[in-house]
């Protein structure tokens, strides 16, 4: 199997990872854990496996500065993304963090100097024509975010596009070393704001779980460490503009296990504005090969 291949399915495995995640953290929200703390739980664990495999993971952050972007954009993408979909509608949110490759390719372009062509930028205007199409409801005249959730996943977006540039613009990085700072990353950020959240009365403290939370916890853990090796790995080897759009998938996962649930429903716009997005990743995966 190509190395190409086995980038791309290493994206495919995190796009599920992600399009599953809001139903475990929505969970825990019930059981009163609050996304950023769960975060902070499940990235600390990460961290630690880390420590146990590759203890000076950690000195890339000292040799590599560039490596804190990295940390910075993981972290906010995980702070955005998760508690997004934790308090918004799901398929909203994922299709407003899916305005990723307008970032990317203008964050490819600067990061990393892969100037624009014409194929990709009609391939971001068909996605971007899409994420329009399924956002525009019919008691609000233009797709605008409108809500905390809204302005999370564009933040987590452009944040997951930046990482991904990182990602790209590092690979000669040792692995361990940029899987560290992501995770790193991830916790920190997610510390930080939610102590910040806490003080403030906004987000609520953290609670004491029984053993389904911490089944959840740890099985999430796991997942997330995996997936989130596998994007590093992926990202590194493809082009960031091939790579936020092969992310797309995401859209796939979540709508489908959401509907599934019953916590979102799928409408005509829905489906035809779903459909140009996979149009857009399916011209993207063609053009690469």
């Amino acid at each position: 199997m190509s190395t190409t291949t086995l980038a791309a399915l290493g994206l495919l495995l995190n796009a599920l990872a992600w399009g599953l995640s809001w139903w475990p953290f929505r969970e825990l929200q019930t059981l009163g854990l609050h996304p950023l703390w769960a975060n902070t739980v499940i990235y600390g664990m990460a961290i630690l496996a880390i420590f146990v495999m590759r203890p000076q993971a950690w000195r890339g952050l000292i040799s590599v500065p560039a490596l804190w972007l990295i940390a910075l954009g993981s972290g906010l993408t995980n702070v955005g993304f998760n508690w997004a979909v934790t308090v918004g509608d799901v398929v909203r949110v994922v299709l407003l963090f899916y305005m990723m490759p307008v970032w990317s390719m203008l964050l490819a372009w600067l990061i990393l100097g892969e100037r624009p062509t014409k194929m990709s930028v009609a391939r971001v205007l068909l996605a971007v024509a899409g994420v329009a199409m399924v956002l525009k409801a019919p008691e609000s005249p233009w797709p605008v975010p409108n809500s905390l959730a809204d302005w999370l996943a564009l933040m987590g977006g452009f944040c997951f596009a930046l990482n991904n540039a990182m990602l790209r613009r590092l690979r000669e990085t040792p692995g361990e070393q940029r899987a560290f700072a992501m995770f790193f990353g991830g916790a920190l950020l997610s510390f930080a704001i939610g102590s910040i959240g806490t003080w403030q009365g906004s987000i609520t403290p953290p609670v004491m779980l029984g053993g389904l939370g911490w089944i959840l916890l740890i099985g999430f853990a796991v997942l997330f460490l995996l997936s989130n090796l596998t994007l590093q790995y992926g990202a590194a080897r493809l082009k960031a503009s091939t790579t936020s759009l092969i992310m797309l998938t995401e859209i796939l996962f979540a709508t489908a296990s959401s509907v599934a649930l019953g916590v979102s429903q799928l409408e005509n716009r829905i489906v035809l504005g779903g459909s140009l997005i996979i149009a857009a990743a399916i011209w993207a995966a063609w053009e690469e090969r």
